[in-house]
């Protein structure tokens, strides 16, 4: 039976994937709807934002992989597992920031929800992951 305490640097990278990924569902952009034209909207699912998805469920992926595994220990399961999938989202997003910026859609929260709660969660998950590298590991 497995007795593992999730840490609190886990705890806020869970939270901040969780964050990241309802984000991804939401519209990251909205550009036109004036003048009775339908409005243009995407989510994450576009361009580089799949790769903030893909960075959010390896996070969580990495959160459960101890407990899936039992009692063994994973040569997966470092601090470094989990700086390089936030990382790799954060620069996923500043990728998708460019492209948006260049296609003059990059708004401001009210146009562009799910870009700025992806943008908060990643920021979360990125302090869980700096929590997570200053643990003491034990075992």
């Amino acid at each position: 039976m497995n007795r593992r305490i999730i840490g609190r640097g886990r705890l806020l990278a869970g939270s901040g994937a969780l964050l990241v990924l309802l984000g991804c569902f939401l519209p990251w952009y909205r550009v036109g709807g004036e003048g009775g034209l339908p409005a243009l909207t995407s989510n994450a699912f576009d361009g580089a934002g799949i790769g903030v998805f893909l960075a959010a469920v390896a996070v969580l992926a990495l959160i459960a992989l101890p407990y899936a595994a039992g009692d063994q220990l994973l040569g997966i399961d470092r601090p470094a597992s989990f700086v390089l999938a936030v990382s790799i989202g954060v620069a996923a997003l500043a990728l998708r920031a460019v492209q948006l910026w260049q296609l003059d859609a990059l708004g401001l929260p009210d146009r562009a929800l799910g870009f700025w709660l992806a943008a908060l969660g990643l920021a979360v998950a990125a302090w869980g992951a700096a929590e997570i590298v200053g643990e003491r590991r034990i075992g």
